[in-house]
């Protein structure tokens, strides 16, 4: 949750920041609104902006008892998602290769390397210990799973592997189609957050705006689907004891939107937190877990294909966690 909270942080003062100058020119009245307001850019703060979006938009949905009623929410989302990708692989012509050296796109100052416009199928660095965990990570819907099951109507196996198969095939595509266009666009130079790089080459487009702001609202949303089954796992956990009662319901629900919030507020970059959590957490529920439980669960002998297999998935996922975590934490060393 903390980690979705922070792309709100990092790109909401950017979207409102846009809104403003495209007021300043005439475009908007919005700005001119705020300007009168005060004179202190308090709208471009992100700790604050962040903390207004959390109380007005994230707790109430965070509020609802079932996550079959956040299905509305994330259907929603995932549109602006797409939007999202298509306007990134439409804006891979509206950006010059070689890129140009300064910010304003009208400028004919531009890089004279035309290696620079050449795509690498493999390009290794000290960058790439981030990406097979955040990879992990923009996958991890696994919380979910049981939550969304218990919630099917006529639930059954069948049933779960079809909702199952589809969402991570749509996620696969828009991910593959938005980081291989991103690539294309920008190559080397690409940014680890991607948005940036539009920002500084098309600082004043109209169309990079409203994805900003649409792809910060398929953030929003998507967070109360994150922290139904954390509420879910704190209620079982701590209060199972308890009857259930909706003083309980809202004060777990503010607890842990308050401590995600103010995680959320006080860390500094995005890319830290998801390698850190993608290399731990994620691995762990990708790969380790799933095999664990396979093996727990199944009666065949170990040396069966299945097992084996099981085996191997588990150890791939210390491996890979424990590599990415050492790399990040020797990269943090060199910085």
């Amino acid at each position: 949750m903390s980690s979705y909270l922070l792309i709100v942080k990092s790109e909401l003062p950017g979207a409102v920041a846009g809104l403003v100058s495209g007021a300043e020119s005439g475009v908007l009245s919005f700005g001119s609104i705020l300007n009168q307001f005060s004179n202190r850019s308090w709208y471009l703060d992100g700790r604050l902006l962040l903390l207004l979006t959390s109380v007005c938009i994230v707790f109430p949905l965070a509020l609802l008892p079932k996550i079959g009623f956040l299905g509305y929410t994330s259907s929603l989302s995932f549109f602006f998602t797409v939007y999202f990708t298509l306007v990134v692989m439409i804006k891979k012509w509206s950006i010059p290769c070689p890129l140009p050296l300064t910010s304003a796109i009208e400028t004919l100052q531009v890089s004279n390397s035309t290696g620079d416009c050449k795509a690498k199928l493999f390009h290794l660095s000290k960058e790439s210990a981030y990406a097979i965990p955040t990879m992990a990570f923009s996958f991890l819907c696994h919380t979910s799973v049981l939550p969304i099951y218990c919630e099917l109507q006529s639930p059954s196996k069948r049933r779960m592997q079809n909702v199952t198969i589809t969402g991570i095939g749509l996620s696969f595509l828009i991910y593959f189609m938005s980081a291989l266009f991103g690539y294309l666009t920008f190559y080397d130079k690409v940014d680890s957050e991607l948005l940036q790089g539009y920002s500084r080459y098309l600082p004043h487009d109209t169309i990079m705006m409203t994805v900003r702001a649409a792809i910060l609202f398929a953030v929003l949303l998507t967070v109360p689907l994150i922290h139904f089954p954390a509420r879910k796992a704190v209620l079982m956990v701590f209060f199972s004891h308890l009857p259930e009662s909706w003083i309980c319901h809202i004060l777990v629900t503010l607890t842990l939107n308050a401590v995600v919030v103010l995680f959320a507020m006080y860390v500094p970059d995005i890319k830290n937190v998801f390698g850190v959590v993608g290399s731990t957490t994620s691995t762990c529920l990708l790969f380790v877990y799933p095999g664990l439980f396979y093996l727990k669960l199944n009666r065949e002998d170990f040396i069966s294909p299945q097992k084996l297999g099981a085996c191997a998935l588990v150890i791939f996922g210390i491996c890979v966690g424990l590599l990415s975590l050492v790399l990040i934490i020797f990269n943090w060393v060199d910085q």
